[in-house]
């Protein structure tokens, strides 16, 4: 973490009360007679195009008729049968672009009914209950490790308990979770649900998770595979990309996705130091996230710079909107070319101006620079190999098949360390229930 000094980078820009405003829950819960109103706009279509939008093809109809008969609870279970960590995909999918994009009231109205609030109202009532609604079968005597307590990791080990078999979660933080845990924004996920939802998750039994395992390291994957029956790799991203401008070492300098990890562990919001003036380099959700939880925590002036246009940002629209009625200034068609250094720390960017040429970005060669206290990347991550090789590789991430196999027999892959993968925690659960089956049925045979 690059070092945080200078006078314009401090704490307790605000008070206790505020903090806990900025930071309440973007979306409080449905309460029952909101939930009853709005699954009554459902049209319950046949070919339900909200379902086939859905990564893990929940049933989107059946559960917003089971809330309008009066049963969440079942609707619940029609959720967690495809997506069980269905409470969490219900705070942060981009349900804008997936289901409710695709949603028959949308294309009439341009209001489609409210799939993720009525997703967060059943699983939020059928988690509280004492008993776990799943059981296991019975045990079938093999053992399945898992590398990664993130979604995919999660999603995996869950299927694999049901089915009777035992799981081992190897997971390199002290805390499991993943991205869930570290990465969401905090006024996405409040009252430490990310936890509640493990909590949740290992309730089935048959799962034990050994903390600060780190494969590559004293976890070594043949020790994996001639250990269990099975290995799943949930390895996520551990790599940040380069900002590839000058000086971009010096302090100053803060990766978006550590600063956020930071802020979701913090007990007191007001000990995280935050620049007055901050910069936020990227065009996706981590950019509008560290963007909109830095006005949050006292920035005075926040600026999201992206290189090419609004249309090509992967955040969607309705993100780079909460983003501006947070305050938050997006600058399009710039990227950076050097870090403006003063006694050995980042004062600003030196930015140029950009444009397409024939589909292909160039740069104007305008250029102005950008004063600011702290400048954060958001640029994405890249896949760390901690195999040693032994995977094969499609675009730098492992190679899997439909039912995420990798190239060796016995170990399978899903979430973001996964070619193909779409950088969601939506995904990366569908990705775990379907290797988890693939791999049930592997040791059956």
């Amino acid at each position: 973490m690059a070092a945080r000094k200078g006078p314009d980078i401090a704490g307790k820009r605000l008070t206790k009360s505020q903090y806990a405003a900025n930071f309440a829950d973007l979306h409080p819960r449905l309460d029952d007679h909101e939930a009853l109103v709005e699954s009554d706009r459902c049209y319950f279509c046949h070919d339900a195009p909200c379902m086939r939008a859905c990564p893990t093809s929940i049933d989107i109809p059946m559960f917003i008729r089971e809330i309008a008969a009066g049963h969440p609870k079942s609707a619940a279970r029609t959720i967690f049968d495809q997506n069980i960590l269905g409470g969490m995909c219900a705070r942060v999918c981009p349900t804008e672009t997936l289901c409710e994009e695709a949603c028959v009231r949308q294309a009439a109205e341009g209001k489609p009914v409210k799939i993720g609030q009525l997703q967060r109202y059943a699983t939020d009532l059928l988690m509280a209950e004492p008993k776990h609604p799943y059981g296991r079968a019975r045990k079938t005597g093999k053992r399945v490790a898992v590398v990664g307590a993130g979604p995919a990791g999660l999603a995996c080990a869950h299927r694999l308990a049901m089915h009777g078999h035992e799981v081992t979660i190897f997971e390199a933080r002290k805390k499991p979770g993943g991205l869930n845990e570290f990465g969401i924004a905090a006024y996405k996920t409040v009252d430490d649900f990310a936890r509640k939802e493990v909590d949740f998750v290992l309730a089935i039994g048959g799962i034990t998770v050994e903390h600060g395992k780190i494969l590559g390291k004293k976890l070594k994957l043949a020790d994996l595979q001639r250990g269990y029956d099975a290995v799943f790799l949930g390895l996520g991203l551990a790599g940040v990309n380069a900002l590839g401008a000058k000086n971009e070492d010096v302090d100053g300098i803060e990766d978006a996705i550590g600063y956020i990890a930071e802020l979701r562990q913090a007990r007191d919001l007001g000990k995280l130091p935050i620049g007055r003036r901050v910069l936020v380099i990227g065009g996706g959700m981590t950019a509008i996230d560290i963007a909109i939880q830095s006005k949050l925590l006292g920035a005075e002036d926040v600026t999201i710079l992206y290189r090419r246009g609004a249309a090509q940002m992967k955040a969607s629209a309705y993100e780079q909107e909460l983003a501006q009625t947070r305050g938050v200034k997006i600058k399009h068609w710039v990227m950076p070319k050097k870090v403006l250094v003063r006694k050995g720390k980042a004062i600003g960017l030196a930015c140029e101006y950009t444009h397409e040429v024939k589909g292909k970005l160039a740069g104007t060669g305008e250029t102005f620079d950008f004063p600011a206290d702290m400048i954060f990347k958001a640029i994405g991550q890249t896949y760390v190999d901690a195999t040693g090789g032994v995977l094969a590789l499609e675009g730098g991430r492992i190679r899997v098949d439909a039912e995420r196999r990798s190239s060796v027999k016995g170990i399978w892959a899903g979430g973001d360390c996964a070619a193909g993968g779409k950088d969601l925690t939506v995904a990366a659960v569908d990705d775990g229930r379907r290797a988890a089956e693939s791999i049930n049925a592997y040791l059956k045979t």
